[in-house]
């Protein structure tokens, strides 16, 4: 079977030219696009569609950093979300806690100002995290130690959302 990676010609690795990935992705949805279909069998018709929702599929995973590092941890036969395993380490834990407590004291207190602060370091937590799992694919790191940074990850790209969610009504 193929790899999304493969689909659009890139080398499976972490670090993708997103340039070149953009450009793939536009060929590949210009050559299944239905106009091209229009006069094609039922059959080919339902094919094109197949393909083209493989390669949005296969565009939206590997345009993210989090759901890229969760498809390459998937080839490899890990499961980074798997809620068998709740081993994480007790400093993120911890600051998890810390995190959430002090955006619900944000919310409370309607601090646009203090809300805009916390989105900011969020964005710099996620930036030194995206870059710990880039150096840890590189480097061959463990696969236990790449999937605890991208559910860190998840975790900051999720409380990012909501932070943002919250700025939106706000503003």
């Amino acid at each position: 079977m193929q790899t999304y990676f493969e689909l659009f010609s890139l080398a499976q690795n972490f670090n993708i030219d997103l340039a070149k990935l953009d450009l793939a992705y536009q060929q590949k949805v210009t050559q299944f696009h239905p106009d091209n279909f229009a006069t094609a069998s039922d059959k080919d018709k339902n094919l094109a569609l197949q393909n083209t929702s493989l390669i949005n599929t296969a565009y939206d995973t590997l345009k993210s950093n989090l759901t890229r590092a969760t498809y390459l941890l998937e080839l490899e036969g890990v499961n980074a979300f798997d809620e068998k395993d709740t081993q994480m380490n007790v400093d993120f834990l911890m600051s998890q806690i810390s995190l959430r407590e002090d955006l619900e004291a944000i919310e409370a207190a309607h601090d646009e100002l203090a809300l805009d602060d916390f989105i900011e370091q969020l964005g710099e937590k996620i930036k030194t995290n995206v870059n710990d799992i880039r150096i840890a694919f590189e480097s061959s790191d463990t696969q236990d130690q790449i999937k605890n940074s991208v559910r860190e990850l998840k975790f900051y790209e999720q409380l990012n959302t909501h932070a943002k969610q919250l700025m939106d009504e706000w503003i």
